[in-house]
């Protein structure tokens, strides 16, 4: 069986921005807004992550300057 295909970046920035729509027009129940919250805080998670680690690598690109 193929490796599933990891998101990019982008798609997964795009994917929190619609759950935090989501849940802020309302109009889901308390269970379904409750999975929503922790999918997008584990998503928001992953990718503070992912910028962290390629802000470091910039800086080791750079020499050491921010």
């Amino acid at each position: 069986m193929p490796a599933k295909k990891e998101k990019s970046f982008e798609d997964r920035l795009q994917e929190l921005e619609t759950i935090v729509k989501g849940l802020e027009e309302g109009g889901m129940t308390l269970s379904d807004a409750m999975k929503a919250y922790e999918q997008g805080e584990k998503l928001a998670e992953d990718l503070k992550k992912e910028l962290t680690a390629a802000e470091e690598r910039l800086t080791v690109l750079h020499g050491g300057e921010a």
